[in-house]
Parts: structure tokens; C-alpha cells; sequence
């Protein structure tokens, strides 16, 4: 709305207070202003720069004003140049032989002082492992740069110091999850690191506390959706999983329990209601938790809401 606003104050020829025609733009306070009265027309104004055409990719790159977005996957944010091995200079000609011992000694000079630090050194090694560990369990780019984020803010405020990197990392990964509403278990972060689970629920509370992150509890039914799939079932036994899993809120059965248990039984129920069943131990498998809790919440839930489990 000030934007818009803005442009249609930049139409605007004559002052509404004194009817003056003498109007004045100030772009380093962003203000529009009447130079006869002084009253401040606009306090956000927006400098929108010349208008120009651009017949190609090319010319339009040479005349942006405005780069690429930070990224936070790279300790330096993406703001840092690159110097390329193609060998040609910025009008895409060839280097000389002669000039080309130069360049490389350049080239090599610029590479190591972009991470002219023991902290810079770190960050960079760090964003390495969490997008490998990230990749590896098909997390998209938004949980990515979030837990960059979680990570960055751990190193600015000596949260790192005298703990193992890749702990802090998963649990990072974790605390991303987390934040995005596509949650990862414990399990299957562990797993894919090749660390304890212990470690890195440690570290995630410490950095939950230390960070103030509240995050919220997760909830069985943004679990039933992924295990469905990995166990091959139709959207039915999701629906009547995610409604299984209301009830069981209304009648407060899920206070004190974990998420994953009860997404467990959810869908073990509704598997059998809706004719497609599954063994616990295929379930277990996919929600990493045990067959005995299996069976503990879903008799617990089946007594108390009533449930006919007969297909």
C-alpha cells in the first residue's frame, strides 16, 4: 500500500495545503515534499530509477539495477565474485599466454581470502555438510536456509565453541523441520547423519534454549501424509487417518503422547476400516517406533472413541 501510494504521489503536480506547483523529491530520505509550505507529502517514496527497454537477456542483466538474492547456503551469502577458469576476459576474449601466469596467481589469491577466517572457515564447511545431509533426505530449499539461519545465529552467538559440528548441524536440520511444518523425526535425522540421537536432541534443546526459538509441538497429522505414502495408501486412509486422529484430540487421548506413535495407530486403524491393512511391523518400520506402541495406542483409541475396526 505505501508503494502505492508512492507512485501516485509522483503524479502529483500541485500541493493539496498551498496549491503549489513547486514540488521537490528528496531520495536520500525517501521523502516527497512542498518546497513553498514544506509539508511532507510522502515519507516513502521509492526511487523506481529511468525507464528502459531491453530486447535480449543480455541487455536486460546489464541494465538491472538489482542482483541475485542473498543466499544463505554460502558462508559469504552469495555477495562475494567469482573469477572464472574459462580463461577470457569480461568481453568474452581469450587472455594472452603471457597474462595468463597472472590471472591464475590472481584467481588463486582471491580463492583463499574468501574465507580469510578460523569462524568463516567453519561456517563454510558447515553449510557443506548441512546441505549434503539435506539432500540426502530430500528436504526442500526453504528448510535448507532455515536451519542455515538456526546455524548462523548459533555461530554469532558462540553456541558452536567446544561442540562437535555436525551435532549442532543435524540438530539445525532438525530445529528447520521443525520451523517449516514439515517435520523429520528424531530417527530419521540420526539416520541420515550417522549420529546418536541422544547428541543431537541434546544439542537441539540447547540450542532451542540458548536461541529462544518456540517452536511448536508437532502434530500427529503432519506425519500421517508422508507414511501413507511410503506405506502405499490411497488418500482415503489418510482422510480417515487425520479424522481418527480429531477424535482422539476431542477425547484427549494424545496429551503426553508422541506424534509418531500416534500417527502409528491412526493409520493402522484406518488401514483396516478402509479394507487396505498393514502389518505393525511394516508400520513400525516407516514411523520408527515400536510395535508395542503400536498396539498400546491403538487399543487405547479404539476402546475410548468407539471405533468399529471391521473393514
Amino acid at each position: 500500500m505505501q508503494g502505492e501510494s508512492a507512485v501516485q504521489i509522483q503524479k502529483i503536480t500541485e500541493c493539496p495545503e498551498c496549491s503549489s506547483e513547486h514540488i521537490s523529491r528528496d531520495y536520500d530520505r525517501g521523502e516527497v515534499l512542498c518546497e513553498k509550505c514544506g509539508l511532507v507529502l510522502d515519507d516513502y517514496f521509492i526511487d523506481e530509477g529511468p525507464e528502459w527497454r531491453a530486447f535480449d537477456s543480455a541487455q536486460r542483466d546489464s541494465r538491472a539495477r538489482t542482483g541475485a538474492p542473498m543466499n544463505y547456503m554460502t558462508h559469504d551469502k552469495g555477495l562475494s565474485t567469482h573469477i572464472s577458469w574459462n580463461n577470457r576476459d569480461a568481453y568474452g576474449r581469450t587472455i594472452p599466454n603471457k597474462n595468463r601466469g597472472q590471472v591464475y596467481r590472481v584467481r588463486k589469491w582471491h580463492r583463499r581470502i574468501r574465507i580469510s577466517n578460523a569462524s568463516e572457515r567453519n561456517l563454510a564447511s558447515a553449510l557443506r555438510e548441512l546441505d549434503r545431509l539435506a539432500s540426502n533426505m530430500g528436504l526442500p530449499r526453504s528448510i535448507r536456509e532455515t536451519s542455515a539461519v538456526i546455524y548462523r545465529q548459533g555461530i554469532e552467538r558462540n553456541l558452536i565453541r567446544g561442540r562437535n559440528i555436525e551435532t549442532v548441524i543435524a540438530a539445525s536440520l532438525y530445529a528447520g523441520c521443525r520451523k517449516c511444518d514439515l517435520p523429520r523425526t528424531l530417527t530419521e535425522v540420526a539416520q541420515a547423519a550417522e549420529i546418536d540421537e541422544k547428541q543431537i536432541g541434546r544439542a537441539y534443546r540447547f540450542l532451542s534454549r540458548e536461541l529462544g526459538l518456540k517452536l511448536m509441538p508437532t502434530r500427529p497429522e503432519e506425519y500421517i501424509n508422508r507414511f501413507c505414502n511410503k506405506l502405499d495408501l490411497g488418500r482415503n486412509v489418510e482422510a480417515r487417518g487425520e479424522d481418527i486422529i480429531s477424535k482422539a484430540n476431542a477425547l484427549g487421548l494424545t496429551s503426553g503422547k508422541g506424534p509418531t506413535g500416534l500417527a502409528a495407530a491412526a493409520i493402522y486403524i484406518a488401514a483396516i476400516m478402509e479394507g487396505s491393512p498393514r502389518t505393525q511391523k511394516a508400520i513400525s518400520d516407516v514411523a520408527g517406533v515400536t510395535e508395542v506402541t503400536i498396539r498400546n495406542r491403538y487399543k487405547e483409541i479404539a476402546e475410548k472413541a468407539g471405533l468399529n475396526m471391521v473393514p
